[in-house]
């Protein structure tokens, strides 16, 4: 097939697992397997992550990142590029950092069966939204 029928968007808004590709300080891909959310209508992908890990480290010093998913049996994959916006962490439960991880987790999976629970959490855990505004999408599906 050519990859004319193929629409990597498609993939990417169905994909929870994806590989997000950072950039090290002395410019080497630190890659971290992440569960991604794109939103198409805004061509917008979202991952949530935690303060102190190197692909949080690597975003806040260089904001350019890539992240790809591969369909489940192999034989299609998307890449998304853009830049990044992170906020939080948050240290109030009720703060704007985690409510835009509750608004994230609102688009990615419905509602939380414990709000309250959820937020904590989010500040415990010291949770980063990243925020990529997709400038560019390409892919292939295989045979």
């Amino acid at each position: 097939m050519t990859t004319a029928s193929f629409d990597p968007r498609a993939l990417l808004a169905e994909s929870r697992i994806g590989v997000l590709a950072t950039l090290k300080s002395d410019g080497r891909p630190q890659l971290s397997p992440v569960t991604p959310f794109y939103d198409r209508a805004t061509e917008t992908l979202y991952v949530s992550m935690t303060e102190g890990r190197a692909k949080t480290a690597n975003l806040r010093r260089d904001p350019r990142a890539a992240l790809e998913v591969t369909r489940a049996d192999g034989r299609a994959w998307a890449t998304a590029e853009g830049s990044v916006t992170l906020v939080g962490p948050g240290t109030d439960p009720h703060g704007p950092e985690v409510e835009a991880l509750v608004a994230y987790y609102r688009q990615a999976g419905g509602e939380h069966p414990d709000w309250d629970e959820y937020r904590s959490v989010m500040v415990a855990d010291r949770r980063v939204l990243m925020t990529m505004f997709v400038d560019h999408v390409y892919g292939q599906r295989i045979g």
